[in-house]
């Protein structure tokens, strides 16, 4: 069972507004119009960013989110065909199947990603797909091994705003860096495609990047091989899993 973790609540409060590039990279091959006259579950919906754009197809939005639904739920009230809930994504048991189920940037902050994707999949139509944004193992080695126990000891202790301000501290560092060394061709370089990928950010969007990955208590980082023994070809059709920006999976499958 997911256990509340108040940091969520706390980050989602801040006042934040999405890059719509994101999204759609995120989602690929899959696009917004996909989405359309469909019943459609956002599996952790945050503050309900992507919520809103999923809702302007869909016929039907469940947004589910464990730590933030009340912050949510303002947000989307003006959505009538928008339902959101309280719920924990590894274990809740809705009465509806639907068409599309995404979840993005959460499954990995469960505490069994493995569990957690099941379950979302039982939530799925025959002939449903659902579409997936993870942090991966691969290219993650200074998070896994410095920033996760930093973040233990020391950062999850600190006040949120002193957190957001060194989030800001760092982004400056990291500002000099995606403009100077890592214009270079030195793909080598740890987080090369991130931080170029980056570049495209507000600086405040970035912060908030930063932020992000030093407020989340449980993150977990999902190898190649994990994510494709998820799209069994004996349950899945039309699968693709694919990088994205050397630091995370993208993927997504239609249930058999």
């Amino acid at each position: 069972m997911q256990l509340k973790q108040k940091e969520w609540h706390d980050q989602w409060s801040i006042p934040f507004k999405e890059e719509e590039f994101l999204f759609d990279d995120w989602i690929y091959p899959n696009k917004l119009d996909d989405f359309r006259g469909k019943t459609v579950l956002d599996a952790g919906c945050g503050h309900g960013q992507h919520s809103e754009r999923v809702a302007k197809y869909a016929m039907l939005l469940y947004a589910c989110d464990l730590n933030a639904s009340d912050i949510a739920r303002k947000r989307l009230e003006k959505y009538s065909t928008v339902t959101v809930l309280e719920a924990d994504i590894a274990t809740m048991k809705l009465d509806i199947k639907f068409d599309i189920i995404y979840s993005i940037g959460v499954i990995h902050h469960t505490f069994d990603p493995a569990k957690t994707f099941k379950n979302l999949v039982k939530h799925l139509k025959s002939g449903g797909k659902i579409i997936i944004w993870v942090y991966s193992y691969e290219g993650n080695f200074l998070n896994r091994v410095v920033l996760e126990p930093l973040k233990r000891y020391l950062f999850l202790k600190l006040p949120k705003p002193v957190l957001f301000l060194i989030a800001r501290l760092f982004m400056c560092v990291i500002l000099i860096l995606i403009h100077t060394v890592y214009r270079l061709p030195l793909r080598f370089l740890p987080f090369y495609e991130y931080f170029n990928n980056m570049r495209k950010l507000t600086f405040y969007r970035a912060t908030f990047n930063i932020f992000d990955k030093l407020n989340a208590p449980t993150t977990n980082f999902l190898k190649k091989d994990d994510v494709i023994s998820w799209f069994s070809s004996d349950v899945f059709d039309d699968v693709h899993i694919s990088p994205y920006v050397g630091v995370s999976w993208r993927a997504s499958g239609r249930l058999k």
